[in-house]
């Protein structure tokens, strides 16, 4: 078996690219160093383990778009709140003083973490930032490589040292996320052989529209468009290029798949 089939399906997804604090932005579709962080869960990998570079330098991955699903934006916060029983009377304020909420900083002192204070209001600071999710999608993932790896994560899937979930920890699977594997000749042949969903044919139906599916392959350096989602260094969140071709493709019609960046 050279081929792992994952089933990604859920209310809420988010597969951030260029995420940072303020704004924590999702891919319209799995990125693949979060595929990669979630069959680390599966197999009990931490975040520093060489064994996820690895993983990714040896998987192929390819994703077929059954629901591109919703954007859906989340208004955060964190921290705010006030003192507890005691009253603020000036001064730095540390994480171990009696308070309810509160940002830390990036400050220490002789050991104490800084509480952040806002400057006008003399409470602690509230961050805010925006959680962009997608919501109702549904995935096919496709991995290609050799078999020793690919029966271990299937394996894996099927009974995980830890829990898993689509991009952020707020993000269960709503449907068994192992679905199959088997020997193809390349990642298009293997997610177009694949069954589509009866909702997604249902949702065709009704709309009275042709079905024409997504599908993003890994291909070699230079053969596709650039996406930097393949792990460098876990631990610091580095990570390194790879490239991806998209196609579209109808299971309806026997024709050639169409390359949308021709």
């Amino acid at each position: 078996m050279n081929t792992l089939f994952l089933r990604l399906e859920g209310p809420l997804q988010s597969w951030g690219l260029r995420a940072r604090w303020g704004e924590r932005d999702t891919a319209l579709e799995p990125s693949k160093s979060g595929i990669i962080g979630l069959l680390g869960c599966a197999l009990g990998l931490g975040r520093n383990d060489d064994r996820l570079r690895t993983l990714s330098d040896e998987l192929r991955m390819g994703v077929r778009v059954d629901r591109p699903g919703a954007l859906l934006r989340d208004y955060h916060t964190t921290g705010g709140g006030s003192y507890g029983p005691t009253d603020y009377t000036g001064g730095p304020r540390y994480h171990d003083q009696p308070y309810v909420g509160g940002v830390l900083s990036p400050e220490i002192t002789k050991g104490r973490i800084k509480v952040k204070i806002n400057a006008t209001t003399k409470l602690p600071e509230t961050d805010v930032s925006d959680r962009i999710y997608l919501a109702d999608a549904s995935f096919l993932v496709a991995l290609r490589g050799t078999n020793p790896t690919v029966t271990a994560l299937a394996a894996a899937l099927q009974n995980p040292i830890w829990p898993f979930y689509l991009g952020r920890k707020s993000c269960p699977p709503a449907t068994p996320v192992f679905a199959g594997m088997g020997e193809y000749l390349d990642l298009e042949t293997a997610l177009t052989s694949q069954p589509i969903p009866e909702r997604v044919r249902k949702e065709a139906q009704r709309t009275q529209q042709p079905l024409y599916l997504r599908l993003l392959l890994e291909v070699g350096p230079g053969a596709g468009v650039r996406r930097n989602d393949n792990i460098g260094n876990p631990f610091r969140r580095v990570f390194l290029p790879r490239f991806v071709v998209e196609q579209r493709w109808s299971p309806d019609e026997q024709r050639p798949l169409i390359n949308t960046f021709e």
